[in-house]
């Protein structure tokens, strides 16, 4: 079900029988034909546990199930729309930004941070950031929202990239993840920037970064 884009802040998708496709609640511009939109109880196709975990991580998005035949424009709050397509790959995006994808996609939960231990997830506490981001993965696109742009950054064996967790928008390839900081425990107490926190992405793939740190 692809996306086509309409404009940096819009895009259309086609909705065709006995298919589906999520969508952030609240994102639907507008529709032509026999759309139907229902409320996702069940977390996308991560099912109960999927949605549980979101909820432990402060990321419970709510999401719509869209089926019938017909057109529908997406978009949210005026944010910067990106569509990445994948072909069988998994991509891990922050849960807030994602605004619609295929249903043939497999949802899961990603730990950001993981590979910093205890200490990565105290961090997180501290910073405010939320850490546990959102897994699609098989052949299907994605539409995801960022601030001012969105643009991607390769990550390769011997250039692995920083980027600040509030302006980390998505990434895929085989990737490793560490939350790290520059600063010492009493300096991170009230500061959640790129400055003393840093998340750092290692191996081969790519990182989808926003122009602007605003949460959305």
């Amino acid at each position: 079900m692809p996306f086509r884009e309409i404009s940096s802040k819009m895009v259309e998708a086609q909705v065709l029988p006995g298919q589906r496709m999520f969508s952030q609640r609240g994102a639907m511009i507008a529709y032509k034909g026999d759309v139907r939109f229902t409320p996702n109880m069940q977390g996308g196709q991560g099912g109960l546990m999927n949605m549980i975990g979101r909820r432990v991580a402060n990321e419970a998005t709510p999401l719509m199930t869209v089926e019938g035949q017909g057109t529908v424009m997406f978009g949210h709050g005026g944010h910067h729309v990106e569509v990445i397509e994948l072909d069988g790959d998994t991509l891990c995006v922050e849960a807030d930004r994602l605004l619609a994808f295929d249903g043939t996609l497999e949802q899961g939960t990603l730990f950001l941070g993981s590979d910093g231990g205890v200490m990565g997830m105290v961090r997180g506490q501290v910073s405010g950031q939320g850490l546990f981001t959102t897994t699609l993965k098989g052949k299907g696109a994605v539409a995801v929202m960022a601030h001012g742009g969105i643009i991607q950054l390769p990550i390769t064996p011997a250039a692995p990239v920083h980027v600040d967790p509030q302006a980390y928008v998505a990434h895929h390839g085989d990737v490793r993840n560490k939350l790290s900081t520059a600063l010492g425990w009493r300096d991170m107490v009230g500061r959640g920037s790129g400055e003393a926190f840093q998340l750092e992405l290692s191996g081969n793939g790519a990182v989808f970064v926003q122009a602007s740190e605003e949460k959305l």
